[in-house]
Parts: C-alpha cells; sequence; structure tokens
C-alpha cells in the first residue's frame, strides 16, 4: 500500500507543471469571469434580443476577455514565477514565442472590445485580424515555414495568414448558441493536447491545459441560460489561440500533428465557415442577377443559417442542439487520435470518417446550398442575353476539348499506376503522347465535338467508342512499328480504352446527371415549402418523359412551383416500380384513393386517349377534387 501512494505521489509531482497550469487558469477565470460580466454591463456591453440573435433577454457580451486575462495570467506565473515549463523540459515553445503570442492575443481582444462596444464595420475587423496574424508570422514566427523549410516565403506567409484569419472568423461565426463556441474550443484543445501526447511530445501540452482550464472556467457562465457572451473579444481570441499553437508546439515530424488534427478539432466552425462563405456568394450573385431589392449583398452579411440555427430548428432547444454539436466535434477529435494512435492501420478509420462526414455535409447542404446553387446554375443557364449566349457558344467548344485531354492524360496516368508502370520523364514523354494524341485525333474525326451531347442518340455513343478503340488501335500500332519499349502493351492499351470511353462517356452524361441532381433537390425543397404544387402524372411513358424534361427545365422558378409527387399508369405490373426516382402508385382507377393519400393538388395526363377514354377519365378524377390538365405532342398547320 505504501508503494502504491509513493508512486502516486510521484505521478503528481511529475505531472504537476500540468494541472497546475490547468487548475490555475480554471479557478482563475471562474473568479474573473463575474467582474468582466459586471463590467461589460456597465460599459454598456450587452445583447438584446433582436430577430438575428436567439437570446430573449439581453446578455452582457465582452466576457470573453476573462479567458485571455486567466490564461495570460497563468502562464506568466508557470513560466516566468515558477519556471514550470523548464521543470518539464527544455523541449517546449519558447518564452519569446509565447509572450508574442500573448501580446498579440492582447492586440485581437482590444480590437473585439472595440467591436463588442462600437459594432466595427467588418472591413476594419477583418483589417486588424490580418494585421495581427502578419505579427504572428513576422514577429512571433509562428508559421508552417519554421516546421517545413522547403516552403518559399511567398506561400508560407500567405497560406499561414488565412490559416489564422480563417480560424479567427470560424470561432466568430460559430459562436450562436450558449456555450458552443466555448465547449467546442475545450474539444478541440484536448484533440490538440491529446495528438501531441500519442505523437511523444506530452511536454509540448502545458500551453494546450492553461487554455483549456480558462475555457472551462468561463464555460460555467456561458452555457445554457448563459449570464454573459464571449463577444467578438472571447471568440476571435479563441480562434487566434487554437490556430497559433499548433504551430508553435508542433513538429516538423508530422504534418498531421500541427496542421491535421487541428483541422479536425475545429470541424465544426471550419465547416459551418465553409458553408457560410458558399451561401453567401451564391445568394448575392442570384440577388444581382435577378435584380432584387432585398437578400444578401456580400459575403460579410450575416444570416440566420448557419449549422447551429438549422441544428437549433430541429432540436428546438439550445442545450440539445449544443450537445449535438459538442457529439460531432468530439466525433472528428476521435478520428483524428485514432488515426494516430493506429497509424498504418488507421484506412478504414479514415474511410468511416469520410463517410459520416459526406452524410453530414449532403444532409446539411441540400436544402439551402445545394438548391441556392442548383437555382443559380439555372439562371446562368437561361441567361438570353446576345452577349451571354454568344460567349457561351464560343466557350462550349474549346471547354470540351480541354475536358477531354485531361481525361485522357488522367486515364493514361490511371492506367500506368494500375500496371506500376514507372511515370518517368521519358516514359511520360512518349507514352502519354503516343495514346493521348491518336485518339484525340480520332474524336476530331468523328466529330465528337460537332455534336450535341445534350440531345445525343445511341449512334453517337457508338461513334465516340469507336474513335476510343481505332485512336488506341493506332497507339498499339505506333509502339509496335516504332519498336518503342514497352510492358504489358495488350493489358495497358484495353485498361486505357476502357477508361477512356468511361471517362469521356461520363463527362458527356454529367450535365444531364446534374440537371437531375439539382431536380430533385428542387422537389424535395419544394415538396415542403408553401405554394408548391403538388402533381401527379398519369402515364409513364414517352409524354410522361417529355412532360418531366420540361419540368426539370423550370423547376423552383417564379412561373413554375410544380413538383411531381408520384405517377398512374394502367400497366398494374409497373405499380411499386420507379421511373426517375418517382414512384409509380397505381392505377387511374385507384386514383380517388392514392390522390388524397399524396396531397396531390394537379393531375397531369401525359398518354394517348381515344375520345371514350378521355371520357372515363375525366369522370373518375373529377371525384378527387383536383385540377386536371392534359400534356400532349400537337402538330398544328400553318
Amino acid at each position: 500500500m505504501t508503494g502504491f501512494w509513493q508512486n502516486l505521489m510521484a505521478f503528481f509531482a511529475k505531472t504537476s507543471p500540468y494541472w497546475g497550469l490547468l487548475l490555475g487558469s480554471l479557478f482563475l477565470s471562474l473568479f474573473l469571469t463575474p467582474i468582466c460580466r459586471a463590467c461589460a454591463v456597465r460599459l454598456g456591453m450587452v445583447d438584446l434580443p433582436s430577430s438575428r440573435r436567439i437570446n430573449t433577454v439581453p446578455v452582457p457580451r465582452g466576457g470573453g476577455l476573462a479567458i485571455f486575462l486567466s490564461m495570460a495570467a497563468t502562464l506568466y506565473v508557470g513560466a516566468d514565477v515558477l519556471d514550470l515549463f523548464s521543470v518539464v523540459s527544455a523541449n517546449v515553445p519558447s518564452l519569446s514565442t509565447i509572450h508574442r503570442i500573448m501580446a498579440l492575443s492582447g492586440m485581437l481582444c482590444l480590437l473585439g472590445l472595440a467591436d463588442d462596444k462600437f459594432s466595427l464595420p467588418p472591413l476594419v475587423k477583418l483589417g486588424g485580424q490580418v494585421a495581427v496574424a502578419l505579427g504572428a508570422y513576422f514577429w512571433a514566427h509562428v508559421s508552417f515555414g519554421a516546421h517545413y523549410p522547403m516552403l518559399p516565403i511567398w506561400l508560407d506567409c500567405p497560406f499561414t495568414v488565412f490559416w489564422i484569419v480563417g480560424a479567427i472568423n470560424a470561432f466568430n461565426l460559430i459562436d450562436g448558441l450558449d456555450g458552443l463556441a466555448t465547449g467546442l474550443a475545450s474539444i478541440a484543445a484536448i484533440g490538440m493536447a491529446g495528438a501531441l501526447f500519442f505523437s511523444g511530445r506530452p511536454e509540448c501540452t502545458l500551453v494546450h491545459f492553461a487554455f483549456l482550464g480558462a475555457c472551462l472556467g468561463f464555460l460555467r457562465y456561458n452555457f445554457n441560460p448563459a449570464s454573459v457572451f464571449l463577444g467578438d473579444t472571447g471568440s476571435m481570441f479563441i480562434g487566434f489561440t487554437l490556430a497559433t499553437i499548433p504551430l508553435a508546439s508542433g513538429g516538423s515530424d508530422s504534418l498531421f500533428v500541427s496542421l491535421g488534427v487541428p483541422i479536425l478539432a475545429m470541424g465544426v466552425p471550419i465547416f459551418d465557415t465553409a458553408l457560410a462563405i458558399m451561401r453567401r456568394v451564391v445568394r448575392a450573385l442570384l440577388r444581382q442577377m435577378s435584380g432584387a431589392e432585398t437578400g444578401n449583398t456580400h459575403v460579410m452579411e450575416a444570416d440566420t443559417d448557419h449549422l447551429h440555427h438549422r441544428i437549433l430548428r430541429q432540436l428546438v432547444t439550445q442545450r440539445k442542439a449544443t450537445l449535438a454539436l459538442y457529439c460531432l466535434a468530439v466525433f472528428f477529435v476521435l478520428i483524428g487520435l485514432g488515426g494516430l494512435a493506429l497509424k498504418g492501420r488507421a484506412v478504414a478509420l479514415y474511410i468511416v470518417g469520410f463517410m459520416v462526414a459526406v452524410v453530414v455535409l449532403f444532409r446539411d447542404m441540400r436544402r439551402i446550398e445545394l438548391w441556392d446553387t442548383g437555382r443559380l446554375l439555372n439562371a446562368v443557364a437561361r441567361e438570353k442575353r446576345p452577349t451571354v449566349s454568344r460567349r457561351r457558344q464560343m466557350l462550349r467548344v474549346p471547354f470540351r476539348l480541354t475536358l477531354d485531354i485531361i481525361v485522357l492524360i488522367g486515364v493514361w496516368v490511371m492506367s500506368a499506376l494500375t500496371l506500376s508502370k514507372p511515370l518517368t520523364e521519358a516514359a511520360l514523354r512518349r507514352g502519354l503522347a503516343t495514346y493521348t494524341i491518336p485518339v484525340f485525333l480520332c474524336l476530331v474525326f468523328f466529330r465528337a465535338y460537332m455534336t450535341v451531347w445534350s440531345r445525343a442518340q445511341l449512334s453517337n455513343y457508338v461513334r465516340l467508342v469507336l474513335a476510343v478503340l481505332i485512336g488506341v488501335g493506332i497507339a498499339v500500332a505506333t509502339v509496335e512499328f516504332a519498336q518503342l519499349p514497352h510492358t504489358h502493351l495488350f493489358m495497358f492499351s484495353c485498361l486505357y480504352a476502357a477508361l477512356a470511353i468511361l471517362g469521356l462517356i461520363v463527362t458527356r452524361v454529367m450535365r444531364a446527371v446534374v440537371r437531375d441532381f439539382f431536380y430533385a433537390l428542387d422537389s424535395g425543397h419544394l415538396s415542403d415549402a408553401s405554394g408548391s404544387v403538388r402533381t401527379v402524372v398519369y402515364g409513364a411513358g414517352l409524354r410522361y418523359r417529355a412532360f418531366r424534361r420540361e419540368l426539370v427545365r423550370s423547376v423552383g422558378s417564379d412561373t413554375n412551383r410544380r413538383v411531381i409527387v408520384g405517377l398512374l399508369d394502367d400497366d398494374v405490373l409497373l405499380r411499386g416500380q420507379y421511373i426517375g426516382g418517382i414512384k409509380i402508385f397505381g392505377t387511374l382507377e385507384q386514383a380517388p384513393a392514392i390522390l388524397p393519400r399524396l396531397k396531390a393538388d394537379l393531375v397531369v395526363v401525359a398518354c394517348q386517349m381515344t375520345p371514350e377514354r378521355r371520357e372515363e377519365v375525366r369522370r373518375i378524377l373529377s371525384t378527387c377534387a383536383v385540377q386536371v390538365v392534359e400534356w400532349t405532342f400537337e402538330e398544328k398547320a400553318w
């Protein structure tokens, strides 16, 4: 038993610098936060309830200053007074670097306090952030180049500044729920510290522990229901700290530790920032094209479609939404730490993480960002001004030529890598030209660039396949007659031909695939939107396809709010099957039972009928209390 207590005391003595900094900053933050809150109230820095804000009562902002003061004081006492850094190891960030980072943090906090008090213009705030990031690069020597000397300064400086400014604004944007930004920062700090432990540099985590304690102490007052907000003072300081401490404490032996894990640890705010930029750019372009008087005008304009807003609309309460985002952040951190622990066996873990990220990405983008993007593409495609149409026609063939060349080059490299062919300069110079040029010339000869592929028929694709096969045959003959060095000539040629055919066809059908994809997004959006016309189509043949094609071209516009929710067809064998993602629910005779279930507003008759059958259709649908129209192909004499 005595040995146990001795070992326990030895463990506490060895780890005393870590938990000493953690507890010191924690208690200091618990003490300073109420003081900063009272000062914020006296200075008039209070968030009042509004349409953009979630709080329903006035809450003081700018309390994040307590996090900075707690961390700065704890680091000063720990490093300069108690000399805890040298007790652990000399392999820690230099005191001069820490002092300069904290000095720059203080400048950023002053900028945040000015914004919390006076609401600075966005460009002024951005200019201050860039200035602080440049100070971190040139004065504090915090940069990626400090760990990776091969980076030239013209690449290292903008990349470092972008990283720091991006992290600052990521936490500034995500700070929309009680305790969200502070909790995410705490999780990120734990993840970064864990990455350093796994990589064998635990002594580099002292700054992380001081930061973590300050955040946890503030979270006591910031979690829902919050009595104080971070404000720009705290959110910008958090983002700056999490961006710089990995660069100050990482190592050149692991890019994943100094960049990969921080990106994963800050995955939620980074993801939200990327979505916000995409969403605002698209909406600004839509507004410019439509000439609307209201709506987003630029990227800096705020909105209520951030990730936390969406989750709050689904989960109703702030606590549930915040905890859901905490779980997502913990998942990203575990992926990163698991990858470091498993090392070479982490591929499966990364695949799982990638799949989850794709699902989350699509789920959160499809109803807003992707829908707005589809509206923008539809508006661009429908632009009828002569100059725009002429420019589009002029660029169509060069774009197609360039895309095909890129596909053919990529296919050659992929085939070579698959068959383990060496990608030497000589192989690229001879082999790439030998295969790419004949195939490209055959495509030109078979008029692949004179075909309107959006209206292509089977014969056009047959000609495309023949062009590739003949081009590959010419390449094989060239290799044989010129006696060029080669290995696996037959296998390589077959693989190249198959991949080239697949790649060229995919690029040609991509327009229709993208159009149908955005149609599916529009349909999902319109099905729940007010003012949409839920449409059931009777007839699943050629006329239905023509009707759907026209609907795809105009769906989501102001003139057409129709969305197809189901099909009817007299062929009983088709019941329960899908055409273009739309289910066939039954025959016309079953319409009185089907239409109410689908909440249909309109029935479109899209099939050829005799006069007797038309009367019968009219009789059946007259009992369903829906509007009925007929879609026909007509031939009219002039």
